[in-house]
């Protein structure tokens, strides 16, 4: 049986963070014409915030990470990426779930063109706004 799990992510762990973060969005950024790293550096150097990071576990294994952080009356969900390979055998699902527990209202934005668009809406999210290359989106928790 699979056990999934969260670890505390530290400072050191941004190098590691940061390349699990390229593998798993490689593709999208590709069909986006996105694949330039500074640029992608850049912005996880702006949103790395260890405190509000975990690592994502499978049987005690590193196979992604996520940030949720408190803004205003609702969490949002900076990062939840599976490294390839791990995708989708439920463990973003769990992500989720973990995260709609806390019975507040989520938000997220996913870059256009991705699969996990898709994802995001089986789960619920419906779509509240649209930049230059993403899609904001909202999950309202039960009132």
């Amino acid at each position: 049986m699979r056990v999934l799990s969260f670890a505390p992510v530290v400072a050191e762990d941004f190098d590691a963070l940061f390349a699990l973060r390229m593998a798993a969005m490689q593709e999208s950024l590709t069909r986006l014409g996105l694949g330039d790293g500074q640029r992608s550096l850049a912005r996880f150097t702006g949103q790395f915030e260890p405190a509000w990071m975990q690592w994502i576990l499978l049987d005690g294994k590193r196979i992604g990470f996520t940030k949720l952080k408190p803004v205003d009356d609702h969490l949002h969900i900076d990062h939840l990426f599976i490294r390839p390979g791990a995708q989708g055998g439920g463990v973003g699902a769990w992500v989720l779930e973990q995260a709609k527990s806390h019975g507040k209202d989520l938000t997220l934005s996913a870059l256009k063109l991705s699969d996990s668009n898709r994802f995001y809406l089986r789960h619920g999210f419906e779509p509240v706004g649209e930049g230059e290359f993403e899609i904001e989106y909202r999950w309202k928790a039960a009132a």
